[in-house]
Parts: C-alpha cells; structure tokens; sequence
C-alpha cells in the first residue's frame, strides 16, 4: 500500500488503514467481507485477527476471510476469532485437479468449522483447458519467462499426459477440460464457489455451461483420480 514499514502484509496498521482507504475510493460506508490475503511471517497472528475483529466491531466490514492460511494457522485463525466473536466465514485458497494441498487437512477444519472455501486458479492457470493438449503454445503465459507463476519449467510430459486423459474423460462427459475442471472442483464439500480468470466474454460464457452437467459418477471420479494420484 505504500513504501516501508506497515506498508503491506498484516499488522494491525496496515490493515486498518488499506481498508479505510479503500472506503474512501469506493465511497462506501463498509464491505461485506474483508480477507487478510496472506499469513505475515513478521506479525503475530493473534494482532492480525484482533485487527479483522476490530474492523468488524467498527462496523466497517460485515464479515471476515483469509486466504492462502495453511491448516495449522486456519485453526489458530478460528480459534482466535471465535474468542472475539467475530463471524468468519470464508477462506481462499488454490485448488485445482493439479493442486490438490488442500485436502492434506484444511478442507476437513473448514468443513468442521461451517467456513466456506472459495477455490482460485482451479483452471491452473489454464493448463486444464484446451490450450496446452498439443503442448506449450509460443504465445502461451508458460511460454513467457517473466510470468512468476506458470512457466515451461513446471509443465513436464508426465504433467501434459495427464491433462490430455483428463481431457478425453471430459470429451466423454460432453465437456470441454476447462468445464469439467471446475466442476470437480466444486463437487468438493467445503468448496462454495470458484474464481476465474478471463480475458474475454466467451470464456465465461463457456465456463458457466459447466453447471450444465454438474455432477460425476463414482466411476468417473475413479477414473480421474487413477489419473492424478
């Protein structure tokens, strides 16, 4: 938010103050959900969820979240907001058939704790669409270097064979990859809703028609998982 100390991250400073600035640019009076982004290795966590309780009892957000918290600080994160009455409702975190980390124990503390997980990149970063069948395009994002979270390096063969089986499961399902990889990801419990990233109108268009078969069979859900574990 700006240079220097308490410029980012989680202290009690920084998230009062980008809150109330951000007010300030939307001209609203509060938000429904405020998130802490990510967990501040600097800060203890119990001033940054005592700040996300303030900013609630200042009546300037509505509810609280936190995203990319692995399991051990989710449960310390209720813990502490249970102890102030706070109402935490959501956590975002990357999952995706190819990121699967989240099922190592976060998923069962939110489903224990009624919290809601909202999925992003469950596209992963667009490996799981048509886009990388027939390997790397040149003007793809793994293609360019300076792109810090998808790049060639990380798409091995053994990780393109798998998104070309995924695929003909999809074909099968009457879906394209990206359609059927969104609804896999929503059929998991605590998942409540899951962002995309899209450039153009018709690739919302086309990942809203995955709702239209929106459900698996036991035999499917074998069948991807014999292809993922």
């Amino acid at each position: 938010m700006w240079d220097g100390p308490y410029g980012d991250w989680g202290s009690r400073k920084y998230l009062i103050s980008s809150l109330d600035q951000s007010l300030q640019r939307m001209n609203l009076d509060y938000v429904d959900i405020f998130y802490h982004h990510r967990p501040d290795p600097e800060t203890p966590l119990e001033e940054t969820m005592s700040a996300l309780a303030q900013i609630v009892r200042q009546g300037k957000a509505l509810y609280v979240g936190i995203s990319n918290y692995n399991a051990e600080q989710t449960q310390q994160a209720i813990k502490i907001l249970k102890e102030q009455h706070t109402p935490f409702i959501i956590h975002q975190a990357a999952y995706s058939m190819l990121d699967r980390t989240i099922e190592n124990g976060l998923t069962d503390i939110l489903e224990e704790n009624g919290i809601g997980c909202i999925a992003y990149v469950p596209l992963a970063q667009g490996l799981l669409t048509s886009k990388y069948l027939n390997g790397i395009p040149k003007d793809s994002r793994a293609a360019k270097e300076f792109i810090p979270f998808l790049n060639e390096r990380d798409i091995s063969s053994d990780k393109l064979q798998k998104i070309k089986s995924l695929n003909e499961i999809a074909l099968e399902r009457g879906q394209t990859l990206a359609q059927m990889a969104l609804v896999w990801v929503l059929q998991q419990k605590s998942v409540i809703s899951a962002l995309i990233g899209a450039s153009r109108v018709s690739q919302i268009e086309e990942n809203v028609k995955a709702l239209n078969h929106s459900s698996f069979t036991h035999k499917e859900l074998d069948a991807i998982n014999d292809i993922l574990l």
